[in-house]
């Protein structure tokens, strides 16, 4: 039997890998607290406690390789304490199987920065999420850098997709056009950014655990379509769903004063520099080694839009004859 690559964390990009690699026929095991309820019979689960080390070491013993999508509640605090160690006991799992990694990775470590986000960019000391981040980073580099482990990290920004809930391109959103309600979208909608598509996430993912071992020991940054505004893509949402692209956004000097009275929202005030200037990524070293056709926003923003509708809206789309340009009739 083929040695498994195990994945850690089943949320959006863990069960967008998986699916990429049940579809070539890959053997994978999903290691997380509980199993999920949609896990595929063709995979196999393992109950992992990414915050205890003989846990990580279990669930990766056997190992070809190993993706670590795991997510922890938008806390600085639960940040602070949870990812320092489940980056050593993920290194420590690595370092003792042998097992090479990727770690589907953020860009909170660059910190405040006024053009294009870049793998060379210093990490920061800004703000308490993203010095987090920074340190988790210095931690797999440093074991990587002594040879102790084949480590990368997959980088990309705010991402969106089909049945993504944590996106702020997602419920907040979506479900609410397709409710006929307005769309809120809690930092500036008219700043160019920067978004990721989910399904690319995990096809370059895919790509790196393909790669040979000189891609490892690296940063590299997901390829996204040309950068748009949020406001541009809540409108084509909005006409894919037939609905005004009506957005509730709160002005940014007010998101501070809000956190004093919602820890969320507080959490969202810190990352205010990744809105309040154009937020763009440079995947120009991963889009010359590999491939560089990231899904068009006319593709995967009407596809997340519409997985958005209500059940029984759903179905009578799809039971609209398809015209002969791919379009349905209104």
């Amino acid at each position: 039997m083929d040695k498994p690559i195990v994945i850690f964390g089943y949320g959006a990009t863990g069960r967008a890998t998986a699916a990429a690699l049940l579809a070539r026929g890959t053997s994978i095991r999903i290691a997380q607290r509980t199993r999920p309820k949609d896990l595929s019979p063709q995979a196999e689960f393992v109950s992992c406690d990414v915050l205890d080390q003989e846990s990580v070491l279990a669930a990766a013993t056997g190992a070809a390789q190993i993706v670590f999508a795991v997510g922890f509640a938008y806390d600085a605090r639960v940040w602070q304490n949870s990812w320092p160690r489940a980056m050593t006991n993920l290194v420590n799992a690595c370092a003792a199987t042998g097992a090479r990694a990727v770690f589907i990775d953020n860009l909170y470590m660059y910190g405040p920065q006024t053009s294009a986000l870049h793998e060379a960019m210093p990490l920061t000391t800004h703000g308490a999420k993203p010095a987090t981040r920074a340190a988790i980073t210095r931690i797999w580099q440093a074991a990587a850098a002594a040879g102790k482990i084949r480590f990368t990290a997959l980088r990309a920004p705010d991402f969106y997709g089909p049945g993504v809930t944590l996106s702020q391109l997602g419920p907040a959103v979506f479900e609410r056009l397709a409710r006929k309600k307005s769309a809120i979208f809690l930092n500036s909608p008219d700043q160019p950014h920067d978004f990721a598509y989910v399904p690319d996430i995990a096809r370059a993912a895919v790509t790196l655990l393909d790669a040979p071992d000189d891609v490892f020991g690296q940063v590299w940054h997901v390829p996204c379509a040309p950068t748009r505004t949020a406001r541009d893509l809540i409108t084509l949402g909005a006409a894919t769903l037939g609905a005004k692209p009506k957005i509730m956004s709160p002005p940014a000097t007010l998101l501070p004063v809000l956190g004093l009275f919602s820890p969320f929202l507080r959490e969202v005030a810190e990352m205010g520099f990744t809105w309040d200037r154009p937020y763009q990524v440079n995947a120009q070293k991963f889009q010359t080694r590999f491939w560089a056709d990231a899904t068009p926003f006319e593709t995967g923003i009407p596809a997340t839009a519409r997985s958005f509708l209500p059940a029984e809206t759903l179905l009578q789309c799809n039971e609209l004859p398809m015209l002969p340009n791919g379009g349905q009739p209104s």
